[in-house]
């Protein structure tokens, strides 16, 4: 019995002096211990102001809550760039009368991931979410704010399961 608990007293030890990153978040093994997060430039056709700033802190913000990697300007090991590159507001239902009864806003995020220390997890991706809101309504304040939060969020998570979680 003494030497059961010695064998697993010494497998707990050596699993969380490991080099690499474990979490209960969904990441898995990550060779890496920093990142960074390059400004995502807007470079849609339709520019809403302010929305590239909110993009790249929210992906800052979840890496750092979901992972003990550290976030660094320059020279990451692990390092996400790209652009948003659709903001579109579009009907997706009409009434009788052709007018829209819902419209969809849709983001478009093109992403480049690479890995320094795994170059074959590196990856171009675009994700994309939308929000469905009433065509009566214009998409303006808190209103906007939802959606783009809303987008975003899965956004982001789309970017970090793809990049770390690997599902």
């Amino acid at each position: 019995m003494k030497y059961l608990k010695f064998v697993l007293l010494l497998t707990i030890t050596f699993s969380i002096n490991s080099c690499s990153v474990y979490n209960f978040t969904g990441a898995g093994k990550i060779d890496a211990k920093t990142f960074q997060v390059n400004y995502f430039q807007n470079s849609a056709a339709l520019v809403e102001p302010g929305i590239d700033r909110t993009f790249t802190q929210k992906l800052q913000n979840l890496i750092q809550n979901q992972t003990t990697l550290n976030l660094v300007n320059t020279g990451g090991d692990l390092i996400y760039e790209g652009e948003i590159v659709d903001y579109r507001i579009s009907p997706t239902t009409a009434t009788a009368d052709q007018r829209a009864a819902e419209s969809r806003l849709s983001i478009t995020v093109n992403v480049r991931f690479s890995n320094k220390n795994k170059e074959s997890d590196s990856f171009e991706k675009r994700f994309s979410f939308f929000y469905n809101f009433p065509g009566t309504q214009q998409l303006v304040g808190s209103e906007l704010n939802t959606a783009v939060d809303e987008i975003f969020e899965r956004i982001t998570q789309d970017i970090f399961n793809e990049s770390l979680a690997k599902w």
